[in-house]
């Protein structure tokens, strides 16, 4: 496929906002649609393809948004419907893409659907969630445990049976084995599609069905074994059903029908990779799927290349990743993956020259490490269950910071909802647009280097070296060619190009790296981008039989 003719979000780079914490319009402490809409020009100056806009729907907010009593209304604390049109008016007038969250597995408690299927076993939503007889003894039906702490099951005095909640109390999970839900879910597709989205981010979108059955999830080998209860059992009967693959082809319909939309799916799992496959493989399936493999514990150059080059093998040739360093969910990856020689820099050069769809969260252009807050601080249900051994999800979610100045760092002119840590005012956008050198102005620039090369958005990704803590890696289009060297071990490197090459010209240096000719040198935590080029002799061989020359130069 030529690449004018690719889908638009193939290769492409969005930029994920959190409402709540973008920026505050009316000055009450929280960020709102329209703090987005005055901010629109600060994203679409990144250079990005578009954005992903966590959940701004009506809710009862134990959850942030991801608790939803109304899928089709926007909640007055992010504004209006009228305010969203109009953000997504301003939005495509900038050339920017909007995807939104959509939470489909589960509702709030407060959800008309549950308050009239909780009422008795006879109404007509009665079956609209997973209700289950107690066990004799009347404890829950099964063993499945909540990601937010204690047993997934609640008990309903008002039909005398438990229901089913993956996560809170109040987050009753639906029952996708019922049509009626699953026609309700679409409808609200349909709303929003009709609205002029370009698509969704799925939230937990292999959490849809459940095992019919309600049969206990096995338990993991002790070695496997994590310090809360959901963290010792194999979910294989709560999630990942075969049901979840027949509805996402029913969405993935629904989208075609629309014509340019597209939906990338969050799909937690144990194999994420294999998930992430099955998902989206093929043209009846998901675009694309939102990896947690390098959203954890910082890896290697070999396992960050064996991430990439599995996309190019068997059936997963026929689908397309999406990665991310940082999200909502996870702690910033300045922090979490930080080291004397790793600096947010380097982890930017990294992402945007990895193969797939890319998203970029909100303050990686800053640099932003993880805010450290105290447990009288944290507003996350999940942190406050967990601390201290995992102090939740708020310590990502603070502030955006616009000015050095204010208690706010310029997100508001009051208190906001967490706070704004003094560091992160240092490293705020008005400070890194005067800085011609900042991580604000790098990202700019590995952006505009994105879109001008075909082999960086839509390459072939061939690991060259992965030893000594060197990553050096070929993107190719064509007769686009890049090499990316980037370090992340502690030592001083050198960069041997591949044979039957030579660089003709570096189109990207990190502090600390040095490039005489074809020696490239790489001091600890640098990068290097050059373009490649044959050597004469084999020029002609290159062109002629393209394929037979790789295996040379292999």
């Amino acid at each position: 496929m030529h690449e004018a003719d690719e889908p638009w979000w193939r290769g492409a780079t969005l930029y994920q906002i959190y409402p709540r914490s973008f920026a505050d319009s009316n000055d009450d402490g929280v960020g709102d649609l329209r703090g987005i809409l005055r901010h629109l020009d600060h994203v679409a100056s990144l250079g990005v393809d578009g954005i992903w806009i966590s959940p701004f729907f009506r809710s009862p907010m134990r959850d942030f948004g991801y608790d939803v009593s109304d899928a089709c209304a926007v909640d007055p604390l992010f504004g209006t419907l009228a305010d969203f049109d109009a953000l997504l008016g301003e939005a495509h007038a900038r050339g920017l893409k909007v995807l939104i969250d959509q939470v489909w597995s589960h509702t709030a408690l407060e959800h008309p659907w549950f308050l009239e299927s909780r009422r008795d076993r006879e109404n007509p939503k009665a079956d609209w969630y997973v209700w289950a007889e107690a066990r004799p003894d009347g404890s829950p039906p099964n063993n499945w445990q909540s990601w937010m702490g204690g047993p997934a099951w609640t008990w309903e005095p008002r039909r005398g049976q438990y229901y089913l909640h993956n996560f809170l109390r109040e987050m009753p999970d639906l029952n996708f084995h019922c049509e009626e839900v699953q026609e309700a879910i679409l409808g609200i597709a349909d709303f929003w599609l009709r609205r002029g989205v370009d698509g969704f981010r799925l939230d937990t979108a292999n959490f849809y069905f459940h095992d019919r059955s309600l049969r206990d999830n096995p338990p993991l080998p002790p070695s496997k074994r994590g310090t809360s209860p959901v963290l010792m059992q194999r979910h294989v009967h709560n999630v990942c059903q075969p049901g979840n693959l027949v509805f996402i082809e029913r969405i993935r319909k629904l989208l075609d029908s629309h014509g340019g939309r597209m939906a990338v799916a969050e799909i937690g799992s144990a194999d994420n990779h294999g998930r992430m496959v099955e998902y989206t493989s093929g043209e009846k399936r998901l675009h694309t799927a939102y990896s947690f493999l390098l959203l954890g514990e910082r890896q290697g150059p070999a396992q960050i290349a064996r991430h990439m080059e599995a996309w190019q093998k068997g059936v997963a040739t026929s689908a397309w990743p999406a990665w991310a360093f940082s999200n909502h969910d996870a702690p910033r990856v300045a922090s979490r993956w930080a080291a004397p020689e790793a600096t947010p820099e380097l982890w930017l050069t990294l992402l945007l020259c990895l193969r797939g769809t890319l998203f970029l969260y909100q303050g990686e252009e800053l640099g932003l490490p993880q805010a450290e807050l105290s447990l009288e601080q944290i507003q996350d249900p999940f942190g406050k269950a967990n601390w201290p051994l995992n102090k939740g999800r708020d310590g990502c979610r603070t502030p955006m910071p616009w000015t050095s100045e204010g208690p706010a760092a310029g997100f508001s002119t009051v208190t906001p909802w967490l706070p704004v840590p003094a560091e992160h005012a240092r490293l705020c956008v008005e400070n890194q647009e005067a800085q011609p050198a900042s991580c604000l102005q790098l990202t700019r620039r590995l952006l505009a280097l994105r879109r001008a090369h075909p082999a960086l958005r839509l390459g072939s990704f061939r690991a060259l070296e992965t030893e000594g803590g060197l990553l050096v890696f070929e993107r190719s289009q064509a007769e686009d060619r890049l090499l990316v060297a980037v370090n992340l071990g502690a030592q001083e490197r050198e960069v041997r190009l591949p044979a039957g090459t030579a660089l003709d010209e570096v189109v990207f240096q990190l502090q600390g790296s040095r490039v005489n000719g074809n020696r490239v040198s790489l001091c600890a935590g640098s990068a290097v981008i050059g373009k490649l080029k044959l050597h004469e002799q084999l020029l002609d061989c290159h062109r002629a039989y393209p394929q037979k020359s790789l295996k040379i130069l292999q």
